[in-house]
Protein backbone atom coordinates (compact mmCIF):
# COMPACT_ATOMS: atom_id res chain seq x y z
CA UNK A 1 0.00 0.00 0.00
CA UNK A 2 1.46 3.38 -0.96
CA UNK A 3 1.18 5.89 1.90
CA UNK A 4 1.77 9.02 -0.13
CA UNK A 5 2.12 10.19 -3.70
CA UNK A 6 3.29 13.38 -5.42
CA UNK A 7 0.65 16.05 -5.83
CA UNK A 8 0.38 18.20 -8.96
CA UNK A 9 1.49 21.80 -9.08
CA UNK A 10 -1.34 24.34 -8.91
CA UNK A 11 -0.75 27.83 -10.33
CA UNK A 12 2.96 27.13 -10.35
CA UNK A 13 3.10 26.00 -6.69
CA UNK A 14 4.00 22.43 -5.70
CA UNK A 15 1.51 21.10 -3.13
CA UNK A 16 2.55 18.88 -0.22
CA UNK A 17 2.55 15.09 -0.80
CA UNK A 18 -0.87 13.46 -0.61
CA UNK A 19 -1.21 10.94 2.21
CA UNK A 20 -3.71 8.17 2.87
CA UNK A 21 -5.99 10.50 4.83
CA UNK A 22 -5.94 13.03 1.99
CA UNK A 23 -6.94 10.38 -0.55
CA UNK A 24 -9.68 9.14 1.75
CA UNK A 25 -10.90 12.70 2.15
CA UNK A 26 -11.18 13.14 -1.60
CA UNK A 27 -12.99 9.85 -2.04
CA UNK A 28 -15.34 10.63 0.86
CA UNK A 29 -17.13 13.17 -1.30
CA UNK A 30 -18.60 10.23 -3.25
CA UNK A 31 -20.24 8.60 -0.23
CA UNK A 32 -23.98 8.47 -0.61
CA UNK A 33 -24.07 9.65 -4.24
CA UNK A 34 -27.00 8.09 -6.02
CA UNK A 35 -25.42 7.79 -9.48
CA UNK A 36 -22.28 5.73 -10.24
CA UNK A 37 -19.19 7.64 -11.34
CA UNK A 38 -17.00 6.36 -14.13
CA UNK A 39 -13.25 6.01 -13.36
CA UNK A 40 -12.42 8.89 -15.66
CA UNK A 41 -14.96 11.10 -13.96
CA UNK A 42 -13.51 10.12 -10.59
CA UNK A 43 -10.06 11.23 -11.68
CA UNK A 44 -11.50 14.53 -12.85
CA UNK A 45 -13.32 14.89 -9.54
CA UNK A 46 -10.08 14.31 -7.62
CA UNK A 47 -8.27 16.88 -9.75
CA UNK A 48 -11.04 19.39 -9.18
CA UNK A 49 -10.84 18.80 -5.44
CA UNK A 50 -7.08 19.41 -5.51
CA UNK A 51 -7.62 22.65 -7.42
CA UNK A 52 -10.31 23.74 -4.96
CA UNK A 53 -7.90 23.14 -2.07
CA UNK A 54 -5.68 25.96 -3.31
CA UNK A 55 -6.06 29.25 -1.48
CA UNK A 56 -6.92 31.10 -4.66
CA UNK A 57 -9.86 28.85 -5.48
CA UNK A 58 -13.45 29.79 -4.74
CA UNK A 59 -14.25 28.06 -1.42
CA UNK A 60 -16.85 25.33 -1.35
CA UNK A 61 -19.38 24.63 1.37
CA UNK A 62 -17.54 21.45 2.38
CA UNK A 63 -14.44 23.45 3.23
CA UNK A 64 -16.12 25.57 5.88
CA UNK A 65 -16.47 24.94 9.63
CA UNK A 66 -18.13 21.58 10.26
CA UNK A 67 -16.63 20.02 7.09
CA UNK A 68 -18.44 16.83 6.20
CA UNK A 69 -16.75 13.60 5.03
CA UNK A 70 -19.97 12.55 3.28
CA UNK A 71 -22.34 13.95 0.69
CA UNK A 72 -25.50 15.74 1.77
CA UNK A 73 -27.57 12.78 0.55
CA UNK A 74 -26.29 10.81 3.54
CA UNK A 75 -27.32 13.60 5.90
CA UNK A 76 -30.81 13.70 4.41
CA UNK A 77 -31.19 9.92 4.69
CA UNK A 78 -30.09 9.99 8.34
CA UNK A 79 -32.38 12.94 9.06
CA UNK A 80 -35.35 11.05 7.62
CA UNK A 81 -34.52 8.01 9.76
CA UNK A 82 -34.13 10.06 12.95
CA UNK A 83 -37.34 12.00 12.27
CA UNK A 84 -39.21 8.70 11.87
CA UNK A 85 -37.74 7.36 15.10
CA UNK A 86 -38.56 10.60 16.89
CA UNK A 87 -42.17 10.42 15.77
CA UNK A 88 -42.34 6.84 17.04
CA UNK A 89 -40.91 7.84 20.43
CA UNK A 90 -43.15 10.90 20.86
CA UNK A 91 -46.06 10.45 18.40
CA UNK A 92 -48.37 12.99 20.03
CA UNK A 93 -45.59 15.55 20.61
CA UNK A 94 -46.29 15.65 24.34
CA UNK A 95 -42.69 16.40 25.25
CA UNK A 96 -41.56 19.96 25.94
CA UNK A 97 -39.53 21.40 23.08
CA UNK A 98 -36.25 21.22 25.03
CA UNK A 99 -36.90 17.57 25.95
CA UNK A 100 -37.89 16.70 22.40
CA UNK A 101 -34.65 18.19 21.06
CA UNK A 102 -32.64 16.31 23.70
CA UNK A 103 -34.32 13.08 22.58
CA UNK A 104 -33.57 13.97 18.95
CA UNK A 105 -29.87 14.45 19.79
CA UNK A 106 -29.78 11.01 21.42
CA UNK A 107 -31.46 9.42 18.41
CA UNK A 108 -29.04 11.21 16.07
CA UNK A 109 -26.03 9.82 17.94
CA UNK A 110 -27.44 6.29 17.74
CA UNK A 111 -28.34 6.56 14.05
CA UNK A 112 -24.93 7.99 13.08
CA UNK A 113 -23.08 5.34 15.11
CA UNK A 114 -25.07 2.55 13.44
CA UNK A 115 -24.50 4.02 9.98
CA UNK A 116 -20.76 4.50 10.64
CA UNK A 117 -20.43 0.85 11.72
CA UNK A 118 -21.91 -0.35 8.43
CA UNK A 119 -19.82 2.13 6.45
CA UNK A 120 -16.60 0.93 8.10
CA UNK A 121 -17.16 -2.64 6.83
CA UNK A 122 -16.00 -1.65 3.37
CA UNK A 123 -14.27 1.71 3.93
CA UNK A 124 -11.74 3.39 6.17
CA UNK A 125 -13.52 3.90 9.51
CA UNK A 126 -14.52 7.47 10.28
CA UNK A 127 -12.84 9.30 13.13
CA UNK A 128 -14.78 10.42 16.19
CA UNK A 129 -14.54 13.99 14.93
CA UNK A 130 -16.01 13.02 11.55
CA UNK A 131 -18.89 11.15 13.18
CA UNK A 132 -19.54 14.19 15.39
CA UNK A 133 -19.58 16.47 12.33
CA UNK A 134 -22.13 14.18 10.64
CA UNK A 135 -24.26 14.14 13.80
CA UNK A 136 -24.17 17.93 14.02
CA UNK A 137 -25.20 18.23 10.38
CA UNK A 138 -28.15 15.86 10.91
CA UNK A 139 -29.34 17.79 13.97
CA UNK A 140 -28.84 21.12 12.14
CA UNK A 141 -30.90 19.76 9.28
CA UNK A 142 -33.74 19.05 11.71
CA UNK A 143 -33.64 22.08 14.00
CA UNK A 144 -31.19 24.70 12.75
CA UNK A 145 -30.06 26.05 9.39
CA UNK A 146 -29.40 22.73 7.73
CA UNK A 147 -26.96 22.90 4.86
CA UNK A 148 -26.45 26.65 5.35
CA UNK A 149 -25.66 26.39 9.06
CA UNK A 150 -21.89 26.10 8.49
CA UNK A 151 -22.02 29.52 6.82
CA UNK A 152 -23.98 31.08 9.67
CA UNK A 153 -21.61 29.61 12.26
CA UNK A 154 -18.60 31.51 10.91
CA UNK A 155 -17.25 34.34 13.04
CA UNK A 156 -18.33 37.81 12.00
CA UNK A 157 -21.12 36.78 9.60
CA UNK A 158 -23.80 39.43 9.12
CA UNK A 159 -25.64 38.39 5.95
CA UNK A 160 -25.89 35.22 3.89
CA UNK A 161 -27.37 35.95 0.45
CA UNK A 162 -28.25 32.91 -1.67
CA UNK A 163 -28.82 33.37 -5.39
CA UNK A 164 -29.90 30.02 -6.79
CA UNK A 165 -27.11 27.60 -5.89
CA UNK A 166 -24.50 30.23 -5.01
CA UNK A 167 -24.17 32.06 -1.66
CA UNK A 168 -22.51 35.38 -0.94
CA UNK A 169 -21.49 35.91 2.69
CA UNK A 170 -21.07 39.40 4.17
CA UNK A 171 -18.91 39.88 7.27
CA UNK A 172 -18.66 42.82 9.64
CA UNK A 173 -14.88 43.04 9.34
CA UNK A 174 -13.74 41.58 6.00
CA UNK A 175 -14.70 41.37 2.31
CA UNK A 176 -17.53 39.31 0.91
CA UNK A 177 -16.98 35.61 0.31
CA UNK A 178 -18.65 33.58 -2.45
CA UNK A 179 -19.57 29.94 -1.87
CA UNK A 180 -20.56 27.62 -4.72
CA UNK A 181 -23.10 24.80 -4.65
CA UNK A 182 -24.86 25.43 -1.35
CA UNK A 183 -27.75 23.35 -2.69
CA UNK A 184 -28.02 20.64 -5.31
CA UNK A 185 -31.04 22.21 -7.02
CA UNK A 186 -33.44 25.12 -6.84
CA UNK A 187 -36.11 22.72 -5.58
CA UNK A 188 -33.87 21.77 -2.66
CA UNK A 189 -33.40 25.44 -1.78
CA UNK A 190 -37.17 26.05 -1.86
CA UNK A 191 -37.73 22.98 0.32
CA UNK A 192 -35.16 24.38 2.78
CA UNK A 193 -37.06 27.67 2.96
CA UNK A 194 -40.38 25.96 3.60
CA UNK A 195 -38.91 23.64 6.23
CA UNK A 196 -37.33 26.57 8.07
CA UNK A 197 -40.64 28.45 7.88
CA UNK A 198 -42.35 25.49 9.56
CA UNK A 199 -39.66 25.37 12.25
CA UNK A 200 -40.27 29.07 12.92
CA UNK A 201 -43.92 28.37 13.65
CA UNK A 202 -45.08 30.08 10.46
CA UNK A 203 -45.88 27.12 8.26
CA UNK A 204 -48.54 29.17 6.47
CA UNK A 205 -45.74 31.25 4.94
CA UNK A 206 -44.73 28.62 2.39
CA UNK A 207 -42.70 29.77 -0.62
CA UNK A 208 -44.97 28.94 -3.56
CA UNK A 209 -46.14 30.55 -6.77
CA UNK A 210 -49.19 31.78 -4.84
CA UNK A 211 -46.94 33.35 -2.14
CA UNK A 212 -43.68 34.08 -3.99
CA UNK A 213 -42.19 36.10 -1.12
CA UNK A 214 -41.95 34.96 2.50
CA UNK A 215 -40.24 36.17 5.64
CA UNK A 216 -39.66 34.50 9.00
CA UNK A 217 -37.13 33.96 11.79
CA UNK A 218 -34.80 31.01 12.15
CA UNK A 219 -34.52 29.29 15.54
CA UNK A 220 -31.41 31.35 16.39
CA UNK A 221 -33.27 34.61 15.68
CA UNK A 222 -31.75 35.25 12.26
CA UNK A 223 -34.17 36.99 9.89
CA UNK A 224 -34.93 35.25 6.59
CA UNK A 225 -36.45 36.75 3.46
CA UNK A 226 -36.94 34.57 0.37
CA UNK A 227 -38.44 35.11 -3.06
CA UNK A 228 -39.35 33.39 -6.30
CA UNK A 229 -39.68 36.72 -8.08
CA UNK A 230 -35.94 36.90 -8.72
CA UNK A 231 -34.25 35.28 -11.71
CA UNK A 232 -33.43 32.29 -9.52
CA UNK A 233 -34.89 31.41 -6.11
CA UNK A 234 -33.19 33.69 -3.61
CA UNK A 235 -32.74 33.80 0.15
CA UNK A 236 -31.29 36.54 2.34
CA UNK A 237 -30.45 35.70 5.97
CA UNK A 238 -29.69 38.56 8.34
CA UNK A 239 -27.81 37.35 11.42
CA UNK A 240 -27.80 39.38 14.64
CA UNK A 241 -24.41 39.27 16.33
CA UNK A 242 -25.05 41.17 19.57
CA UNK A 243 -28.59 40.38 20.67
CA UNK A 244 -27.86 40.36 24.39
CA UNK A 245 -25.33 43.17 24.57
CA UNK A 246 -25.87 46.74 25.69
CA UNK A 247 -24.45 50.10 24.80
CA UNK A 248 -20.97 49.27 26.13
CA UNK A 249 -20.59 46.79 23.29
CA UNK A 250 -21.10 49.59 20.76
CA UNK A 251 -18.21 51.49 22.33
CA UNK A 252 -16.02 48.41 21.92
CA UNK A 253 -17.01 48.16 18.25
CA UNK A 254 -16.23 51.86 17.71
CA UNK A 255 -19.80 53.00 16.97
CA UNK A 256 -19.88 55.29 20.01
CA UNK A 257 -17.43 56.99 22.35
CA UNK A 258 -17.92 57.34 26.14
CA UNK A 259 -19.16 60.93 25.86
CA UNK A 260 -21.82 60.03 23.29
CA UNK A 261 -22.78 57.08 25.48
CA UNK A 262 -23.37 59.38 28.47
CA UNK A 263 -25.29 61.87 26.34
CA UNK A 264 -27.60 59.25 24.77
CA UNK A 265 -28.26 57.43 28.06
CA UNK A 266 -29.18 60.76 29.62
CA UNK A 267 -31.53 61.41 26.69
CA UNK A 268 -33.25 58.07 27.32
CA UNK A 269 -33.70 58.80 31.04
CA UNK A 270 -34.88 62.34 30.30
CA UNK A 271 -37.55 60.82 28.03
CA UNK A 272 -36.39 62.46 24.84
CA UNK A 273 -38.07 61.06 21.72
CA UNK A 274 -35.23 59.61 19.65
CA UNK A 275 -35.10 58.81 15.94
CA UNK A 276 -32.20 56.57 14.86
CA UNK A 277 -31.45 56.92 11.15
CA UNK A 278 -28.87 55.83 8.62
CA UNK A 279 -28.37 53.72 5.52
CA UNK A 280 -28.88 49.98 5.32
CA UNK A 281 -26.37 48.04 7.42
CA UNK A 282 -25.24 51.05 9.44
CA UNK A 283 -26.20 49.51 12.79
CA UNK A 284 -29.50 51.26 13.50
CA UNK A 285 -31.17 48.22 15.10
CA UNK A 286 -28.12 47.52 17.28
CA UNK A 287 -28.12 51.09 18.60
CA UNK A 288 -31.90 51.10 19.11
CA UNK A 289 -31.67 47.81 21.01
CA UNK A 290 -28.87 49.20 23.19
CA UNK A 291 -30.83 52.38 23.96
CA UNK A 292 -33.94 50.31 24.75
CA UNK A 293 -31.95 48.40 27.34
CA UNK A 294 -31.26 51.72 29.12
CA UNK A 295 -34.97 52.36 29.83
CA UNK A 296 -35.53 52.22 33.63
CA UNK A 297 -37.00 48.93 34.93
CA UNK A 298 -40.00 50.68 36.51
CA UNK A 299 -41.46 51.64 33.11
CA UNK A 300 -43.71 49.77 30.68
CA UNK A 301 -42.48 49.31 27.12
CA UNK A 302 -44.21 48.11 23.96
CA UNK A 303 -42.13 47.20 20.90
CA UNK A 304 -43.70 46.98 17.43
CA UNK A 305 -41.76 45.25 14.65
CA UNK A 306 -42.44 43.84 11.22
CA UNK A 307 -39.71 41.26 11.91
CA UNK A 308 -38.55 40.51 15.43
CA UNK A 309 -35.03 41.92 15.90
CA UNK A 310 -34.92 43.91 19.15
CA UNK A 311 -35.57 41.11 21.68
CA UNK A 312 -36.05 43.66 24.47
CA UNK A 313 -38.60 41.35 26.11
CA UNK A 314 -35.82 38.84 26.80
CA UNK A 315 -33.25 39.09 29.63
CA UNK A 316 -30.38 41.45 28.89
CA UNK A 317 -27.17 42.47 30.64
CA UNK A 318 -29.19 44.29 33.32
CA UNK A 319 -32.85 44.54 34.42
CA UNK A 320 -35.09 46.28 31.92
CA UNK A 321 -38.66 47.55 31.77
CA UNK A 322 -41.76 45.37 31.61
CA UNK A 323 -41.87 44.75 27.86
CA UNK A 324 -44.54 43.47 25.48
CA UNK A 325 -43.11 42.66 22.06
CA UNK A 326 -45.55 42.78 19.12
CA UNK A 327 -44.72 41.44 15.68
CA UNK A 328 -46.67 42.10 12.50
CA UNK A 329 -47.97 39.14 10.53
CA UNK A 330 -47.70 38.49 6.83
CA UNK A 331 -50.65 37.48 4.70
CA UNK A 332 -51.22 33.83 3.84
CA UNK A 333 -51.55 34.86 0.19
CA UNK A 334 -55.34 34.98 -0.03
CA UNK A 335 -57.11 38.17 -1.09
CA UNK A 336 -60.56 38.88 0.34
CA UNK A 337 -63.37 40.38 -1.71
CA UNK A 338 -62.65 43.76 -0.10
CA UNK A 339 -59.10 43.61 -1.41
CA UNK A 340 -57.57 43.02 2.03
CA UNK A 341 -54.91 40.37 2.43
CA UNK A 342 -56.20 37.51 4.56
CA UNK A 343 -54.26 37.00 7.77
CA UNK A 344 -52.16 40.16 7.39
CA UNK A 345 -51.66 42.32 10.49
CA UNK A 346 -49.55 45.44 9.96
CA UNK A 347 -47.79 47.65 12.49
CA UNK A 348 -50.43 50.29 11.84
CA UNK A 349 -53.13 47.73 12.65
CA UNK A 350 -51.69 46.87 16.06
CA UNK A 351 -50.48 50.34 16.99
CA UNK A 352 -53.61 51.46 18.87
CA UNK A 353 -53.91 48.24 20.87
CA UNK A 354 -50.20 47.89 21.52
CA UNK A 355 -49.35 51.48 22.37
CA UNK A 356 -52.48 52.59 24.20
CA UNK A 357 -54.41 49.67 25.64
CA UNK A 358 -51.31 48.13 27.18
CA UNK A 359 -50.71 51.38 29.09
CA UNK A 360 -47.19 51.68 27.73
CA UNK A 361 -45.09 54.57 28.99
CA UNK A 362 -42.90 54.20 25.90
CA UNK A 363 -43.22 52.76 22.41
CA UNK A 364 -40.40 51.52 20.21
CA UNK A 365 -40.98 50.80 16.52
CA UNK A 366 -38.19 48.67 15.13
CA UNK A 367 -38.34 50.30 11.71
CA UNK A 368 -40.72 52.86 10.24
CA UNK A 369 -41.31 52.08 6.58
CA UNK A 370 -44.77 53.24 5.64
CA UNK A 371 -48.02 54.59 7.04
CA UNK A 372 -47.10 53.60 10.62
CA UNK A 373 -45.09 56.83 10.70
CA UNK A 374 -48.24 58.83 11.56
CA UNK A 375 -49.38 56.83 14.63
CA UNK A 376 -45.74 56.65 15.72
CA UNK A 377 -45.31 60.43 15.63
CA UNK A 378 -48.71 60.95 17.22
CA UNK A 379 -47.72 58.65 20.08
CA UNK A 380 -44.48 60.59 20.51
CA UNK A 381 -46.25 63.94 20.56
CA UNK A 382 -48.86 62.70 23.02
CA UNK A 383 -48.27 60.41 25.97
CA UNK A 384 -45.34 58.52 24.49
CA UNK A 385 -42.42 60.61 25.74
CA UNK A 386 -39.18 58.69 25.51
CA UNK A 387 -40.29 56.66 22.50
CA UNK A 388 -37.90 55.60 19.75
CA UNK A 389 -37.81 54.22 16.22
CA UNK A 390 -35.47 53.75 13.24
CA UNK A 391 -35.72 55.01 9.68
CA UNK A 392 -33.71 54.41 6.49
CA UNK A 393 -32.16 57.67 5.31
CA UNK A 394 -29.18 57.93 2.97
CA UNK A 395 -27.90 61.37 4.03
CA UNK A 396 -28.29 63.44 7.22
CA UNK A 397 -29.71 66.45 5.36
CA UNK A 398 -32.53 64.30 3.94
CA UNK A 399 -34.06 63.27 7.27
CA UNK A 400 -36.90 65.82 7.33
CA UNK A 401 -37.73 65.23 3.67
CA UNK A 402 -37.95 61.49 4.24
CA UNK A 403 -40.28 61.94 7.22
CA UNK A 404 -42.51 64.32 5.26
CA UNK A 405 -42.61 61.89 2.33
CA UNK A 406 -43.89 59.07 4.55
CA UNK A 407 -46.44 61.35 6.23
CA UNK A 408 -47.84 62.58 2.93
CA UNK A 409 -48.02 59.00 1.62
CA UNK A 410 -50.15 58.26 4.69
CA UNK A 411 -52.56 61.05 3.65
CA UNK A 412 -51.27 64.08 5.59
CA UNK A 413 -50.79 67.53 4.13
CA UNK A 414 -47.19 68.73 4.00
CA UNK A 415 -47.76 71.58 6.45
CA UNK A 416 -49.44 69.27 8.96
CA UNK A 417 -46.56 66.81 8.57
CA UNK A 418 -44.03 69.55 9.38
CA UNK A 419 -45.83 70.46 12.59
CA UNK A 420 -46.27 66.83 13.65
CA UNK A 421 -42.57 66.10 13.11
CA UNK A 422 -41.54 69.19 15.10
CA UNK A 423 -43.89 68.30 17.96
CA UNK A 424 -42.78 64.67 18.10
CA UNK A 425 -39.04 64.24 17.66
CA UNK A 426 -36.45 65.68 20.03
CA UNK A 427 -33.21 64.01 18.95
CA UNK A 428 -32.05 62.43 15.69
CA UNK A 429 -29.02 60.11 15.74
CA UNK A 430 -27.42 59.45 12.35
CA UNK A 431 -25.18 56.41 11.81
CA UNK A 432 -22.66 56.33 8.97
CA UNK A 433 -21.59 53.10 7.26
CA UNK A 434 -18.14 53.36 5.65
CA UNK A 435 -17.05 50.20 3.79
CA UNK A 436 -13.36 50.19 2.82
CA UNK A 437 -12.95 46.45 2.29
CA UNK A 438 -12.72 46.98 -1.47
CA UNK A 439 -9.54 49.06 -1.06
CA UNK A 440 -7.84 46.97 1.60
CA UNK A 441 -9.54 48.48 4.65
CA UNK A 442 -12.38 47.40 6.90
CA UNK A 443 -16.00 48.29 7.57
CA UNK A 444 -16.71 51.24 9.89
CA UNK A 445 -20.05 51.97 11.55
CA UNK A 446 -20.25 55.02 13.77
CA UNK A 447 -22.43 57.87 14.92
CA UNK A 448 -21.55 60.85 12.73
CA UNK A 449 -24.37 63.30 13.56
CA UNK A 450 -26.74 64.03 16.42
CA UNK A 451 -29.35 66.71 15.73
CA UNK A 452 -31.90 68.50 17.87
CA UNK A 453 -35.30 69.13 16.26
CA UNK A 454 -36.95 72.50 16.97
CA UNK A 455 -40.33 73.98 16.11
CA UNK A 456 -41.49 75.08 12.67
CA UNK A 457 -40.46 78.57 11.59
CA UNK A 458 -43.09 80.46 9.59
CA UNK A 459 -46.50 79.29 8.43
CA UNK A 460 -45.12 77.31 5.47
CA UNK A 461 -41.78 76.46 7.06
CA UNK A 462 -40.04 73.23 7.94
CA UNK A 463 -38.86 72.04 11.34
CA UNK A 464 -35.53 73.62 12.25
CA UNK A 465 -32.64 71.35 13.26
CA UNK A 466 -29.36 72.09 15.06
CA UNK A 467 -26.23 69.97 14.87
CA UNK A 468 -25.36 69.00 18.43
CA UNK A 469 -22.59 66.66 17.23
CA UNK A 470 -21.17 66.52 13.71
CA UNK A 471 -17.94 65.74 11.80
CA UNK A 472 -15.34 68.46 12.25
CA UNK A 473 -11.67 69.14 11.52
CA UNK A 474 -11.13 66.01 9.45
CA UNK A 475 -12.83 63.75 12.03
CA UNK A 476 -15.60 61.80 10.28
CA UNK A 477 -17.30 60.82 13.53
CA UNK A 478 -19.55 62.94 15.72
CA UNK A 479 -17.78 65.75 17.60
CA UNK A 480 -19.53 68.18 19.95
CA UNK A 481 -20.67 71.39 18.22
CA UNK A 482 -23.68 72.99 19.97
CA UNK A 483 -25.23 72.79 23.44
CA UNK A 484 -28.74 71.24 23.40
CA UNK A 485 -31.58 73.45 24.59
CA UNK A 486 -32.73 70.61 26.86
CA UNK A 487 -29.38 70.27 28.66
CA UNK A 488 -31.04 71.16 31.99
CA UNK A 489 -33.29 68.11 31.62
CA UNK A 490 -30.27 65.93 30.92
CA UNK A 491 -28.47 67.17 34.01
CA UNK A 492 -31.52 66.49 36.18
CA UNK A 493 -31.15 62.78 35.38
CA UNK A 494 -27.85 62.82 37.28
CA UNK A 495 -26.22 61.00 34.38
CA UNK A 496 -24.54 63.89 32.57
CA UNK A 497 -22.96 67.30 33.13
CA UNK A 498 -22.77 69.95 30.43
CA UNK A 499 -19.05 70.55 30.91
CA UNK A 500 -18.37 67.02 29.72
CA UNK A 501 -19.49 68.08 26.24
CA UNK A 502 -17.06 70.97 25.93
CA UNK A 503 -14.07 69.39 27.68
CA UNK A 504 -11.75 68.07 24.96
CA UNK A 505 -14.48 67.11 22.43
CA UNK A 506 -11.97 65.99 19.77
CA UNK A 507 -10.33 63.63 22.24
CA UNK A 508 -13.52 61.77 23.08
CA UNK A 509 -12.87 59.17 20.37
CA UNK A 510 -9.41 58.42 21.73
CA UNK A 511 -7.67 58.99 18.41
CA UNK A 512 -8.49 59.48 14.73
CA UNK A 513 -10.56 56.98 12.76
CA UNK A 514 -8.21 54.49 11.09
CA UNK A 515 -9.34 54.72 7.50
CA UNK A 516 -7.31 53.70 4.47
CA UNK A 517 -6.74 57.36 3.57
CA UNK A 518 -5.45 58.21 7.05
CA UNK A 519 -2.68 55.62 7.06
Amino acid sequence: MVDSQPRPAVNGQQLAPMGRDDIAGLLAGRIGQRRPIEPGALAAEQAAAVRAAHVAAVPRLAGLPGELPVSWDVIEDLQAKVSKNLSAEDPDKLLEEADRRALAKSLVRTAVADWATLYAQGNTPLTAEQEAAIGTAVFDSMYRGGRLQSLLDQDGVEDVMVDGLRAHVEYHDRPRQTIENVADSHEELINWVNRMARLSGHGERGLTQATPMVGFRMPDGSRVTSSLLTTRPSVVIRKHRILQHGIAELIRWGSLNPMLERFLIACVHAKMNILVVGSMGAGKTSLLRALGREIPPAERLVTLESDRELYLDEPGPKPGPLTFAFEARQSNGEIRGSGDRAGEVTISDIFADGALRYNATRVIVGEVRSTEIVPMLQAMSGAGSGSMCTLHVRRPHAITSRLVQLCTEAGMQTEAAHHLIAASIDVVVYLTYLDETGIGGRKHRFVSHILEVHDVVGEQGRPVTTDLFAPQGGELRAVYENMPTFVDELERTGLMRREWLTDNPFGAWGGPLQTVGSR
